[in-house]
């Protein structure tokens, strides 16, 4: 790896890589470094375009990290990895992309995320997306995470786009059997003309299955974001959808909620709520020193905390 691939991987992973346990990294639509360990499989999928990863029963505190690079102009690089979780395991899985574009062809990334959890297993699942390079090139993401839960599993998902993504388009589809439990917490940051555009379909198919979605979005300059939410309550169940945007400058921001209760006992909840900075945490910030400048980064840092 060269000094660009290892900002890119500083930006998307807060640990070295290379020193984790298990671990496969993924370079301009390629593996460049893989390694696993008797209760944590990867292998290539047939087609070249992704892998298998494979968790065994009764795994504890595992922990797998899959970056993916592309750092070629003009890429499409296409990837379709899925996850087969044992019943009554506990793992975390941290993933990424990193895009760096120096020249005038766009950089396109998909990546295709499919888990399936086994009964009583846990996941915790984290994902950052990063832009940089100065070409006119765009830097493209577009993320598709499926996931299906069996029995009493339970998976907490942390999505982040750190600023320098001219466009993503991100689709979540889950489908929850009975005592799951799904929680999601978004946070993206647009500026320029950027756009990032968050589309979840939740179907809450068994008994007491639960859903907690959380969107925290800033969108500056001449930016847009747009969030749909389709949750499904098929039976007794609870979900709770909650949209936080703040704009600045000419940003938008548009929220599309559906919620469908197809049971009586289906309650399902969604909130928004989008403006500007508050003018009291302005003034409250300033009181202390800080430019208005300062203020409003401070109060943008600690919305997307």
């Amino acid at each position: 790896m060269n000094d660009v691939d290892k900002k890119l991987l500083n930006q998307i992973m807060e640990e070295d890589v290379t020193k984790e346990e298990v671990y496969n990294i993924r370079k301009n639509g390629a593996c460049i470094a893989r390694k696993e360990n008797p209760y944590i499989r990867i292998t290539n999928k047939e087609n070249g375009r992704g892998i298998d990863v494979t968790v065994k029963e009764n795994t504890l505190f595992g922990t797998v990290h899959i970056p993916v690079l592309l750092t070629e102009s003009g890429l499409v690089d296409v990837v379709e990895n899925d996850f087969h979780i044992g019943a009554n395991s506990n793992v975390i899985i941290v993933s990424g992309c990193g895009v760096h574009n120096q020249h005038g062809k766009d950089s396109i990334h998909d990546g295709i995320h499919r888990f399936y959890l086994g009964e009583n297993a846990k996941v915790k699942y984290v994902e950052k997306h990063y832009g940089e390079g100065r070409g006119t090139g765009k830097k493209i993401l577009n993320p598709i995470t499926e996931i299906y839960m069996e029995k009493g599993s339970s998976m907490n998902i942390e999505t982040v786009q750190i600023d320098g993504v001219d466009l993503a388009k991100r689709l979540t589809k889950a489908q929850l059997q009975e005592d799951t439990t799904l929680t999601i917490t978004e946070k993206i940051k647009t500026s320029g003309k950027q756009q990032a555009d968050t589309d979840f379909v939740v179907e809450l198919l068994g008994e007491h299955a639960s859903c907690h979605v959380t969107s925290r979005s800033v969108a500056t300059e001449n930016s847009y974001q747009e969030f749909r939410s389709n949750i499904i309550g098929e039976t007794v169940s609870y979900a709770h959808v909650e949209c936080d945007a703040i704009l600045k400058d000419q940003g938008s921001v548009k929220a599309i909620p559906e919620i469908y209760a197809k049971h009586v006992d289906a309650n399902l909840i969604h909130e928004a709520a989008i403006g500007k900075i508050a003018g009291e945490q302005l003034m409250k910030l300033m009181s202390l020193g800080l430019s208005e400048k300062e203020a409003e980064e401070k109060i943008i840092e600690g919305f997307l905390k």
